[in-house]
């Protein structure tokens, strides 16, 4: 099934000297066959998805379309039949799916491969090979870990799982599980010690829900939400429910070291997937700037200088999360080891910009926020969807808990003393080797984006006004990560008999925000030369440097009105050459 808009001959081509097969070119292939989502004909266009939304469905033509392109393969690994290989790859092929509907993304694919990522990472040669002959073959797999009853914190499992002789006997329930009543496998998380709160007290199942006795397995559906308004979201009960000893994906209590490094892959995508939206709801924002004006009914006169700003301001924004996303990506490949750090950071990033800008761009909408149809209409389902992928088991504190253990290692060991990250890790859609679940480590006591930060900062040249304001906006992270180094030795180490104090949680809000700070800095040092112009413009980093700096309180220098220009020049050149707003700058229909 393809849409009636016709594609444009840039999507379909890949470019000189890249492989037919490669991420551009299959991010081309699926963006012509999704075509022009504004076109009204278009069958899987914005009007079609906002109609499936208010019936709190999945639009059907879109999912067939994916299945079409194969959507699947990209979920299972090349030497299993697929055609992943790449975690950044498939970051590139989700976005054109996140940038017309969240809940597509999530409802069609991204739930799939979060299941299979752990059976992928910890599964039997026959799990694997089962799993991905499933996927092959078009099915769905779910995921269960949610714990709403204790604020998503899987360890405290309500699912039991009694080890007997004749196998293990499944007791209790999971509220929320996405796609479970389509899905053909099942990843459920439950403890199998009675006693909750220790590492080796989980263990995770991969269950074939069709073989699971009806009397003793009970699918419930949950009313549609505000947001994710298609996905189908379950709940699961289970009473003494007998499956074979072979369902245990991985050793018997191996549960939480499974999810916590499973984490770091779905944490990373995810977070890194949901900015898709928000490229669209600038893209919108500039649409209604340009040919209808911020809400008017042509009593009140726009202010196009605040307009500009705000345009500007979102595109940084989006540009300076893009950045620490995109380069916790690669760090997938490159830095399996100091993940642990990134995949958390770019998470509990997410919902403190992509939302703020999702409602700052509201205000150049004005009352047309309210608006249900057309191109217009997906903003208001965007600003709906984006910050429920900010919540669930890999949430904020989970985020905190998980980098706050680590700050004490890496202020003694890491932080100005170890070496710098490698350029390939700042050079989005560069070539990475292909990627391997072992390396990925719980903690590993360094960080090497952060001395990316101090080196590129002694090196920055100062010949101009914007090169001199990010010299010295550089220079000020720099010594904002001499004071977190400062404090965080200060307090008394972490002890587990008591409450984990306000002071950790502050520092690792800081922390994320020089790590955002150092990857803009590496993006933009690293990229000079490159094949896009505007990545080695001073501007835009200087942009994005005075913006952390804001969310910092430090006192920042004046930002070059030059720069802001400069920035509202590359948001109306890529809205009018149809370019996405993100660090890959990719063409798109229409």
């Amino acid at each position: 099934m393809v849409s009636s808009a016709p594609p444009s001959a840039l999507l379909t081509q890949p470019p000189p000297g890249l492989p037919a097969g490669g991420a551009p070119a299959r991010v081309a292939r699926l963006e012509g066959m999704l075509g022009d989502p504004a076109f009204g004909a278009n069958p899987v266009g914005y009007r079609a998805l906002l109609h499936a939304d208010r019936r709190a469905v999945l639009l059907a033509e879109a999912e067939g379309l994916l299945d079409d392109f194969g959507m699947n393969r990209e979920f299972v690994p090349k030497e299993l039949g697929g055609r992943f290989d790449s975690a950044e790859t498939l970051l590139r092929v989700m976005r054109p799916v996140f940038r017309r509907d969240v809940a597509l993304g999530a409802g069609y694919g991204m739930t799939t491969f979060m299941a299979a990522s752990d059976v992928w990472m910890q599964g039997s040669a026959g799990q694997r090979s089962w799993l991905a002959g499933l996927l092959l073959a078009g099915s769905k797999a779910a995921i269960a870990q949610h714990e709403t009853a204790h604020t998503n914190d899987f360890v405290r499992s309500q699912v039991r799982a009694q080890v007997r002789a004749d196998g293990l006997a499944v007791t209790g329930g999971k509220p929320v599980i996405n796609n479970l009543h389509r899905a053909d496998a099942l990843v459920l998380f439950c403890r199998t010690e009675p006693q909750p709160g220790t590492t080796g007290c989980h263990s995770v199942l991969l269950l074939d829900p069709h073989t699971l006795p009806a009397g003793r397995y009970r699918v419930t559906r949950r009313p549609a939400a505000l947001g994710l308004r298609g996905c189908y979201f379950a709940g699961v009960d289970l009473d003494s429910c007998l499956v074979p000893r072979d369902t245990l994906l991985g050793p018997l209590g191996s549960g939480v070291p499974t999810a916590l490094r499973s984490f770091q892959v779905s944490r990373t995508l995810m977070a890194s997937l949901v900015s898709a939206a928000v490229d669209t709801g600038l893209r919108t924002a500039v649409l209604v700037d340009r040919t209808q004006g911020p809400g008017r009914s042509g009593l009140d006169p726009a202010d196009p200088q605040h307009t500009a700003g705000t345009l500007a301001s979102a595109f940084v924004n989006l540009l300076l999360y893009d950045c620490l996303a995109v380069v916790a990506t690669r760090a997938l490949h490159l830095l399996p080891a100091e993940t642990s750090i990134y995949s958390a950071a770019v998470k509990l990033l997410l919902p403190r910009v992509l939302s703020e800008t999702m409602y700052g761009l509201a205000t150049v909408l004005g009352s047309q926020i309210y608006t249900r149809e057309g191109t217009v209409g997906i903003f208001q389902k965007h600003i709906r969807d984006v910050p429920v992928v900010s919540l669930g088991h890999a949430g904020t504190v989970a985020c905190q808990a998980t980098i706050i253990p680590q700050l004490r290692a890496l202020a003694e060991e890491s932080w100005f003393s170890g070496a710098e990250a490698p350029a390939a890790l700042f050079r989005p859609g560069a070539e990475l080797p292909p990627f391997d679940y072992n390396p990925l480590s719980l903690a590993c006591g360094r960080d090497s984006v952060s001395a990316t930060l101090l080196a590129t900062a002694a090196s920055l040249p100062g010949a101009g006004p914007i090169e001199r304001t990010l010299r010295e906006l550089a220079g000020q992270m720099t010594v904002e990560l001499h004071e977190l180094r400062s404090r965080v030795l200060a307090l008394p180490p972490l002890d587990a008999a008591r409450p984990v104090g306000p002071s950790w949680f502050a520092l690792t809000d800081r922390y994320v925000l020089v790590l955002a700070a150092a990857c803009v800095l590496g993006v933009w040092r690293h990229n000079q030369g490159g094949p896009d112009p505007f990545l080695a413009d001073p501007a835009w980093a200087a942009a994005a440097l005075h913006r952390i700096a804001q969310r910092l309180g430090i006192p920042a220098a004046d930002l070059p009105a030059e720069a802001t220009a400069r920035v509202h020049q590359e948001v109306l050149a890529r809205y009018g050459d149809r370019r996405s707003f993100d660090l890959y700058n990719t063409p798109l229909p229409g």
